[in-house]
């Protein structure tokens, strides 16, 4: 496991978060001299993805982000983005963030497998980053949080070993491995077969820096060339035509983590037959997680550091749907296997009283509600965060 994959995963989740979100938003659109009070506007997508982006890239959760540290489970990771994705005025319930979640973590794990290079998974998070900077070239100031954030990476990852760039790559497949939700937009591409499981191609350019597979050397002790022996590889591979730029600005040449929803296709996810019986995911809901007390600090420390925009005044926020109806919103919060709900997480964590009291208040400050809740201690504030995690 490498302690460098957490700010890979979550700026390349996060960066998936916002294509989603912008696609749904425009979708969503109406004329502002047209629009009700609870009606988008391109005034409210601007400000929405502002205030996430502003939110995203806080120096101080950045600074906890990049410091060398394990993965920890996807609820955990889950519950920051729930946390990010709610910074707005913008409000998506348990169903439409559940096809969010769903939506990101395939689209990456799919750039992931489909990387020629282990070092090619920070061209994938520049490109991310390259359309997040789109997004806020009307604001300075983000913009300039966005770049600090691609030189921390250029200084971070850059002096890195192909070895080391491996090893990331197998942490964040390791993370991805049980997820095998197909989403339609792969399954008519034709990348996914209907197991949920990813088509990984047999054609197109070979990683930079090697040949055209179709070609055994041999060698003598003395490291002389004795024979050459020609084998059909049964694909169509072309030599990689440059590398891609990892520069503030230029050409990553590879296509992997670009918005593909800028077609503005509709999207839809499914629960594979293999995902339906997931034991290891039955299990994490079960048995006791020996992380948890670390988790719990990781979230604190984490969400510390984030700066969460409540809306001002009377203003309520408005409902994003990220299906097509409200009827359909609904069916899939009947429909979803209990085993890929994130709702639960059994951890005791009531020893540290110091520690619980600080997780409550700022889960506290994050939590957005729509109906008055009843006066509670901070004690049952934490257990009942708990059980919304």
């Amino acid at each position: 496991m490498s302690v460098r994959t957490l700010p890979l995963l979550f700026l390349n989740l996060g960066g998936e978060m916002l294509y989603i979100l912008d696609q749904r938003l425009r979708a969503q659109n109406i004329p502002g001299d047209k629009a009700r009070k609870d009606e988008w506007t391109e005034v409210d997508r601007k400000r929405v993805l502002h205030d996430i982006i502003s939110t995203m890239f806080n120096r101080k959760f950045m600074e906890e982000l990049f410091k060398p540290q394990d993965l920890y489970s996807k609820k955990a990771l889950r519950t920051v983005y729930d946390r990010l994705a709610h910074a707005s005025i913008m409000r998506l319930n348990q169903a439409s963030m559940d096809k969010l979640y769903d939506l990101m973590t395939m689209a990456f794990k799919h750039q992931v497998l489909l990387c020629p290079r282990p070092k090619d998974v920070l061209l994938v998070t520049f490109n991310h980053l390259d359309a997040i900077k789109g997004f806020i070239q009307d604001s300075p100031a983000i913009l300039h949080q966005v770049e600090e954030i691609f030189r921390q990476l250029t200084e971070t990852y850059g002096g890195l070993s192909a070895g080391e760039f491996q090893l990331i790559r197998q942490t964040l497949l390791t993370f991805f491995q049980d997820l095998h939700i197909r989403v339609s937009l792969f399954l008519k591409d034709k990348v996914q077969n209907s197991n949920g499981r990813f088509v990984l191609p047999v054609s197109g350019p070979v990683p930079w820096g090697t040949e055209v597979p179709g070609l055994i050397r041999m060698f003598d002790s003395k490291g002389k060339e004795v024979k050459k022996v020609e084998f059909k590889h049964g694909g169509n591979y072309v030599t990689a035509p440059k590398e891609g730029s990892f520069e503030l600005y230029g050409d990553r040449v590879l296509k992997l983590g670009t918005n593909m929803y800028s077609m503005n296709r509709p999207v839809e996810t499914h629960m594979s037959g293999a995902s339906k019986n997931l034991a290891p995911r039955t299990q994490e809901n079960i048995a006791p997680n020996p992380l948890a007390k670390e988790e719990l600090n990781f979230l604190a420390r984490l969400m510390g550091g984030m700066e969460i925009k409540k809306p001002s005044g009377p203003e309520p926020g408005f409902r994003l749907n990220l299906f097509t109806t409200d009827e359909e919103e609904e069916q899939a919060a009947l429909t979803r296997p209990e085993e890929l709900s994130y709702e639960v997480i059994n951890i005791q964590a009531t020893q540290d009283q110091q520690r619980n009291e600080e997780l409550a208040r700022i889960m506290g400050e994050l939590e957005v509600t729509d109906q008055p809740r009843q006066s509670a201690s901070k004690g049952d504030d934490l257990l009942a965060m708990m059980d919304g995690l």
